[in-house]
C-alpha cells in the first residue's frame, strides 16, 4: 500500500479535499480516538494539564483531551501545532476548544523551554523521515524535533508518539534521535505481529519530580516493551566522555541547541588538538 509521506509533503497532501476526508472518515475518527485514549493512558496524568498536541491536523485527538473528565485527571488544556493549513482551516471550523499553530515540527517545536505538562502526537512523526528539500534531512529534522520537544516540557513531563515507521531503519531512526535529544524512551507494540500493529514511543524528561520514577516505572509490567535509556551512559566507569574530547564537546553543544543557543556546525576538526605556535 502506498504511503503518502514517500510522495509529498504534508502540507501538500493534506490539501482542502484531503482535510475534509480524513475529518469526515468514521473509521479514521474511531482510530483516532482510540489511539488517543491509548496515549492518554501512557502519559498517565493525575490532574488537568497543558498538553501539546504534536501533528493535531483537524483537531481529532485534541477533542479527546478536552472531554478527559474531572475523575480521570481532565480536562485537559491543549496547544495544536501543524504543518498544514487545510487541516488547522478545518479545525477551526468545527470550533475546537484547543489554541492552533501553523508550523512544521521539522524546524523544531517553538516554544518557551518548559512550557506544558506533556505532549502527545498521533501518526505524525514519521513525516520527518521525509526531506522535502536538498538542503534538510531526515536526522537533521528528526534532531530539530525532540531536541525542541524537549525542551518544551517541564522536567518530570511525558510525552507519547504514536507513529508508523515504513521500516527497522526508520524506527531506529526515530527512537535514537529520540534517545539523543535527552529523552528516556520506551517503545511500544500494540497487537504485534499483525496489520494492525501500532507503535507508541514513550518519552520521560529526567525524573518525575513528584515520585522520582523514570520511564522504567512508566511501563512497568507491560508486555512488548524494549527501554531505550541511554542517558546514563557516559557518567562513569568504561563509558565515561573525557572532558574536552570531541565527544564532549558535541554533547555540550547539543545541550545549548536544546536550550535555543547558537552554535557552531561540528566539522572534522571539531575537538582537534591544535599545533603549538613558535
Amino acid at each position: 500500500m502506498s504511503r503518502p509521506e514517500d510522495t509529498l509533503a504534508a502540507d501538500v497532501h493534506y490539501d482542502d479535499t484531503e482535510a475534509r476526508k480524513y475529518t469526515t472518515s468514521s473509521r479514521i475518527q474511531n482510530i483516532q480516538a482510540s489511539m488517543t485514549r491509548r496515549a492518554l493512558e501512557l502519559l498517565d496524568l493525575k490532574s488537568p494539564s497543558f498538553i501539546l498536541d504534536i501533528g493535531c491536523g483537524s483537531g481529532l485527538s485534541g477533542e479527546i483531551l478536552s472531554d478527559v473528565p474531572q475523575d480521570e485527571g481532565g480536562p485537559h488544556v491543549w496547544v495544536g501545532m501543524d504543518i498544514s493549513p487545510s487541516m488547522l482551516d478545518t479545525a477551526l471550523q468545527r470550533d475546537v476548544e484547543g489554541d492552533l499553530f501553523l508550523a512544521d515540527i521539522g524546524q523544531g517545536v517553538p516554544f518557551r523551554a518548559g512550557s506544558f505538562d506533556a505532549a502527545i502526537s498521533i501518526s505524525a512523526i514519521q513525516w520527518l523521515c521525509n526531506a522535502e528539500t536538498s538542503d534538510t534531512t531526515p536526522s537533521t529534522r528528526l534532531s530539530r524535533f525532540f531536541n525542541g520537544l524537549y525542551a518544551s516540557l517541564k522536567r518530570g513531563g511525558r510525552a507519547v508518539c504514536q507513529f508508523y515507521p515504513k521500516n527497522d531503519v526508520q524506527k531506529q531512526m526515530i527512537t535514537a534521535a529520540a534517545v539523543k535529544a535527552g529523552f528516556g524512551a520506551g517503545l511500544l507494540e500494540d497487537d504485534p505481529n499483525t496489520k494492525n500493529v501500532k507503535l507508541y514511543l514513550v518519552l520521560t524528561v529526567g525524573k518525575d519530580a513528584t515520585n522520582g520514577k523514570d520511564i522504567s516505572a512508566v511501563v512497568e509490567n507491560m508486555d512488548g516493551v524494549d527501554i531505550l535509556d541511554q542517558r546514563k551512559k557516559g557518567k562513569g566507569g568504561k563509558g565515561e566522555i573525557k572532558k574536552g574530547s570531541k565527544g564532549w564537546i558535541i554533547k555540550k553543544k547539543e545541550q545549548m541547541e536544546r536550550k535555543g543557543k547558537i552554535v557552531k556546525a561540528t566539522s572534522k576538526y571539531t575537538g582537534r588538538k591544535r599545533r603549538i605556535a613558535f
